[in-house]
């Protein structure tokens, strides 16, 4: 018996011992403190300071600022692009019914959403069609919803094309409709002043295609997008990486890169860019950063445009700014801060970065606030940069903040759609001015 006793208390002592042992191989070590590094400077170009601003670092989505100046630029702020809808094999006007395939022509819309098809299949069904025959076909410059730019984008372009026929059928067709297209529906009438209960409609029998380069058909409507300063506006407040659709219209990432190192005078490996939207390992130092945002600046001044009204003003516009610094996105500081964002999980170690404006009562100053190494500690890295900048503010008299000025536009809005066919014997529908939906 006392045999058997000791044997229990030694399998006991055993337990205990490894229970101990592998508590401390669980307990990991105190991580080091978050390194904050920044570079700031005051609207005449005087550095007010300056911790390892001159060291490339990965601005993640801050690129978005650099793609957005190239945008307006070489495009410029009033640019719509239109996605053309023709009917091949023509209209039976009596049945109201397209005989053959809905073919869709996109020119690059890179913010083409669910509320858009919308629009268009309202437009249909006041023309008075209510069903397509064949299928959906779209080309290869029309994209729908989001696909997080380059690390969700499908590089098979018939793939491609598919995914976003069928994106679009369905929202085209009542009868396809999910729970999130039926909510955008509602959210939509009820911005529009419309009856939610009364759905437009398309009935596509066919499947989808990804062709639409010849054999048209009549051209039905046109739908012209927002103008681009809307679309930069909402890729930058929720830093989305479907910016990098522009790359159609713009060019690739290495003429970006060339456009910045002779704007900003850099010298060296500055820039290095893989991707417009910042996915990827991009280099720019902290102090390039903010040359990048005084650029932006005067580029928006010499278009009668406002930096808010490309990038979002904290306390003012939903997004990113919004969801990690709730401090200067309430009184006082709302209003005081015009910025960007970028995060990078775990892509060189994961980094959070912020860059833009502050007002204070002081003057405005431009910055750029990094945390490299942030890689499982991103919301504390947001914390590190807000105390630092609420800081900063302070010290320079306290906050100036202005009036929020454009809102943030919802993906239909400044859309425009002009009805171009006409029912034979009848007269032919067409927005002189565009019919605004």
């Amino acid at each position: 018996m006392r045999r058997r006793v000791l044997v229990f208390l030694l399998l006991i002592l055993s337990w205990a011992s490894l229970a101990e042992a592998s508590s401390g191989r669980r307990k990991a070590p105190p991580r080091p403190p978050l390194q904050l590094v920044w570079h700031v400077e005051n609207h005449e170009g005087v550095v007010i300071t300056s911790q390892k601003g001159e060291e490339p670092i990965n601005p993640a989505s801050v690129v978005k600022v650099a793609t957005s100046l190239w945008a307006l630029e070489k495009l410029g702020p009033e640019l719509s692009l239109e996605t053309r809808f023709f009917a091949r094999g023509g209209v039976d006007w009596q049945e109201g019914r397209v005989r053959g395939d809905l073919v869709v022509q996109g020119a690059g819309d890179p913010d083409f959403q669910v509320e858009n098809a919308l629009l268009v299949a309202r437009a249909l069904n006041e023309m008075g069609i209510k069903e397509i025959h064949g299928a959906v076909v779209v080309n290869d410059r029309f994209w729908m919803g989001w696909e997080n730019g380059s690390a969700g984008a499908e590089p098979d372009p018939i793939k491609r094309g598919i995914l976003m026929a069928t994106r679009l059928r369905q929202a085209l067709d009542h009868h396809r409709w999910n729970g999130v297209i039926a909510r955008v529906w509602r959210e939509l009438a009820q911005r529009r002043g419309w009856d939610a209960h009364t759905a437009p409609s398309v009935r596509v029998l066919g499947g989808v295609g990804a062709d639409g380069r010849s054999n048209l058909g009549d051209l039905l409507l046109v739908h012209r997008s927002k103008p681009l300063t809307f679309v930069l506006h909402r890729f930058n407040a929720f830093s989305n990486n479907d910016i990098e659709r522009l790359g159609v219209l713009l060019g690739p990432p290495s003429e970006l890169a060339g456009m910045l190192k002779a704007r900003l005078e850099l010298n060296g490996q500055e820039p290095s860019l893989e991707t417009l939207s910042g996915l990827g390992e991009n280099r720019l130092s902290p102090r390039a950063v903010v040359h990048l945002m005084r650029e932006l600046v005067k580029s928006c001044s010499a278009r009668n445009l406002d930096p808010g009204h490309i990038l979002p003003v904290a306390g003012c516009h939903p997004g990113t700014l919004e969801k990690f610094f709730e401090v200067l996105s309430a009184p006082p500081y709302a209003g005081s801060m015009v910025g960007k964002t970028g995060t990078l999980t775990n892509t060189d170690g994961g980094i959070a970065v912020l860059a833009g404006i502050v007002r204070s009562a002081q003057g405005d100053f431009y910055f750029c606030l990094a945390v490299p190494g942030a890689r499982g500690r991103l919301r504390e890295a947001r914390r590190l940069q807000e105390a630092w900048l609420v800081r900063f503010i302070d010290e320079h008299e306290g906050p100036r903040p202005e009036p929020c000025g454009v809102p943030l536009v919802e993906a239909e809005e400044g859309s425009v759609i002009i009805k171009v066919a006409k029912a034979p014997g009848g007269d032919r529908i067409l927005g002189g001015n565009g019919d605004r939906l």
